[in-house]
């Protein structure tokens, strides 16, 4: 007999959970198209050895989706995006007109374990500032205070307020969430992965970096705030990261996160460009609405 359940850790959507679906991809696509970002996409299907150049090993050797198709050709079902959005830019390298503000929703997928917030596949908003270019009168446009702020840190401030902005979309209060920023130390993938999972030895001992003190005092948020323990488990960030988390005792926990990584591009052969994103899936979006009670459609 065959069985009628899903496939371990993947979702049905029936009439009633893609009304759910298609709200907050909504709410997703107005809060970012008026912050000027363009939508991409691309196929689901990658060579695996985009993911082995620059990636986190666990995520590669058992996380992924991977198998050799009928030409021999070893390909995996995407883990995340942010590997393909390079592969795309790099691919374009001369003709893109930088700054790139694009977005996406893309499926992805990763074998884990199941747990709530987690599935072996789910959909996930990824908005990237690429290049800096004239960023200080982009984030002027954006409403964003940018005087006195490094040229370095302008993007940071666009991407951090852009996550901001749609959390609040949803009917979010500031007290409902928290955004905790740090600045990724230089340190070899094991360290960082362990940190990411155990926590940073001696965080609450370590004082906030002048730079990060800087960039949380012209970004202006009441939910903003100094955490050590912020990490990031992908080893291509390369400066400042940060996470949202769930202020309610019945979900606290991480929701979403990004940074920048200006790196990535190596990997193709071509000259780096500076980048800052962040990824939020619809799973932890549609756990935060249902603990705060907020609106599903």
């Amino acid at each position: 007999m065959i069985s009628t359940d899903p496939y371990k850790g993947v979702r049905d959507f029936y009439p009633e959970d893609m009304r759910v679906q298609n709200y907050i991809f909504s709410v997703w696509r107005k809060v970012v198209e008026q912050f000027k970002y363009e939508e991409y996409s691309a196929s689901l299907l990658e060579y695996a050895d985009l993911y082995r150049s620059k990636g986190n090993d666990e995520i590669i050797n058992e996380q992924t989706y991977s198998f050799a198709d009928r030409g021999g050709r070893e390909v995996t079902l995407r883990p995340e995006m942010t590997p393909t959005l390079a592969r795309l830019v790099a691919a374009r390298r001369k003709s893109l007109k930088f700054p790139l503000r694009w977005y996406s929703i893309p499926n992805v997928f990763r074998y884990e374990r199941p747990q709530r917030g987690r599935r072996r596949e789910h959909w996930q908003l990824n908005c990237d500032l690429v290049g800096l270019g004239d960023l200080v009168s982009i984030g002027l446009r954006q409403g964003v205070d940018v005087s006195s702020i490094r040229d370095d840190l302008v993007a940071e401030v666009e991407i951090i307020s852009l996550a901001h902005k749609i959390m609040r979309a949803f009917g979010a209060k500031d007290e409902d969430f928290e955004i905790k920023v740090n600045v990724r130390p230089k340190l070899d993938t094991a360290t960082l992965s362990r940190w990411d999972k155990q926590g940073v030895p001696d965080a609450d001992k370590i004082s906030c970096p002048p730079q990060v003190a800087e960039f949380l005092k012209r970004l202006n948020l009441p939910n903003a705030k100094f955490d050590a323990n912020i990490v990031r488990g992908f080893d291509y960030y390369t400066g400042m990261v940060f996470e949202v988390f769930d202020t309610s005792p019945e979900n606290r926990r991480s929701l979403f996160g990004g940074g920048r990584y200006d790196n990535l591009l190596e990997i193709f052969g071509v000259e780096p460009v500076p980048c800052v994103g962040f990824g939020m899936g619809d799973i932890t979006m549609r756990d935060f609405l249902e603990t705060h009670k907020l609106p599903l459609s």
